[in-house]
């Protein structure tokens, strides 16, 4: 546990104040110190460092309160060393932040907390975080859907594979009474799902199309899409080993999707919810689609198949042109889709493309509010040029490196009704490193953005 309710508290349990201070701030709380404090941090040799704390004694010799040096980069990360340098106990947050920064704050303190357990478990204590009345449902929802994508993201292909992937939309479904509609295997041929088919078709494990809806069937329906490869070997132009290391997290698309979904239906947009995942494995085996290969689409547009490791675009073919035909209000695709948005923005800023200048506006600002900034990208149509085939409608792989996560984007937006707003986020869904509030593994980037754009247009 890592927070506490005001309502859950008991009368004998102990909360201490956590009074975070800048290099600026400390002078002023200085001021109304006492001596006796005063003269306890000068030989502590407090300075209001980011991330130094010091324990103040009462006037009883108890403890009063910790001082915790914070930097002024950001509310979200603020407390986040904290959540793992105190000692076990109850704390509240003890300042006059207003209620925005206040909630990133204490998000802040829940992502530091995350441990990822399930093969290994941590038995190491961690404090917990008083929440504010004001913000403790805002709070506890957003980590829970952050959660959510780590969780699905860190555990690995053996139990997060297609059919895995669907058991965690039936558990959102059921807990919000959505509906779900999953078509499996041959019956993606049958119903014109080609494309998904054809990537897929290798594994041991069906080639699936994931699909959740909730909410009135007479308001604006909002489309989400994710990129369920739930493991990539890169098909028969195989991966190296080392290209192949993180291919369990290539369902992170998928997984910020469903988180999303969760977020509109715990907050109750007024939206029809459709949330589209096609899931699969991009495996070898003797009926694996091969370079050079033409692949019908849903559309009806043929892919040459430059590159088989260039499959999360063509199975988001069949999903986005799905999407379309619901005349939807918005679609929203959320892929891990390619290196290049790594080697142009890197790994903590996703790019963001849109055909509506004011969409992308939209969720970027969004997405500055809640400090989880995103990128816009153009669809630079010149660029079209690089994924022409001589004997296809589109290449999947673009002819040049320069501009991959552009080209990428072109070929989905080919698979798009230009009169329907729509929005793709090539998300890295990754921590590299260790950091305060980001551990190491399964991130949600760009997640948040979108909500908060979310709760602005329809809330």
């Amino acid at each position: 546990m890592c927070y506490l309710s005001i309502s859950d508290l008991e009368a004998d349990q102990v909360v201490v104040p956590l009074i975070p201070v800048t290099a600026k701030s400390f002078d002023h709380w200085k001021q109304l110190a006492s001596p006796a404090q005063l003269k306890w941090l000068e030989a502590y040799g407090f300075k209001a460092s980011p991330g130094q704390l010091c324990a103040l004694p009462g006037h009883n010799g108890g403890l009063e309160s910790w001082l915790f040096g914070t930097d002024e980069q950001g509310f979200l990360y603020r407390l986040a060393s904290a959540a793992t340098a105190l000692p076990e106990g109850n704390y509240r947050l003890d300042c006059d932040w207003p209620w925005e920064h206040r909630m990133l704050a204490s998000l802040g303190w829940g992502l530091s907390s995350y441990r990822f357990d399930r093969y290994k478990v941590n038995k190491k204590s961690r404090p917990v975080l008083l929440l504010d009345e004001d913000v403790d449902s805002n709070v506890r929802s957003l980590l829970r859907a952050q959660t959510l994508v780590r969780d699905l993201v860190n555990t690995p292909t053996e139990h997060m594979g297609p059919a895995q992937l669907a058991d965690a939309v039936i558990s959102e479904a059921d807990e919000f009474k959505a509906e779900t509609d999953f078509i499996v295997g041959g019956e993606l041929l049958t119903r014109n799902f080609p494309a998904i088919h054809a990537v897929g078709r290798a594994s041991s494990s069906e080639p699936r199309l994931l699909e959740l809806s909730w909410g009135e069937t007479d308001l604006p329906v909002l489309m989400l899409v994710g990129k369920g490869v739930c493991f990539d070997t890169g098909g028969l132009d195989l991966k190296s080993a080392a290209g192949m290391q993180l291919m369990k997290k290539d369902m992170g698309g998928a997984a910020h999707a469903l988180a999303l979904a969760r977020l509109v239906m715990e907050h109750n947009l007024p939206v029809r919810l459709k949330l589209l995942i096609p899931a699969v494995e991009n495996s070898v085996s003797g009926n694996a689609y091969r370079p050079g290969d033409i692949i019908p689409t849903r559309k009806g547009l043929s892919v040459e198949i430059g590159n088989t490791d260039a499959e999360g675009r063509v199975v988001l073919s069949d999903a986005l042109a799905y999407a379309c035909e619901s005349a939807p209000d918005l679609v929203i695709d959320f892929a891990t889709l390619t290196g290049a948005a790594r080697i142009a923005l890197g790994a903590d800023l996703p790019p963001l493309f849109s055909n509506r200048e004011d969409v992308a506006r939209g969720i970027q600002n969004a997405g500055d509010e809640v400090e989880d900034p995103l990128w816009t990208m153009p669809l630079h149509q010149p660029y079209r040029k690089q994924i022409e085939s001589p004997i296809a409608d589109l290449n999947n792989s673009g002819s040049s490196s320069y501009g991959g996560c552009i080209t990428a984007a072109l070929f989905l937006e080919s698979f798009i009704e230009p009169d329907i707003p729509w929005v793709h986020i090539d998300t890295f869904a990754w921590n590299q490193a260790d950091r305060p509030g980001r551990p190491q593994g399964g991130e949600a980037l760009g997640l948040r953005a979108a909500f908060a754009y979310l709760q602005s247009r329809y809330g």
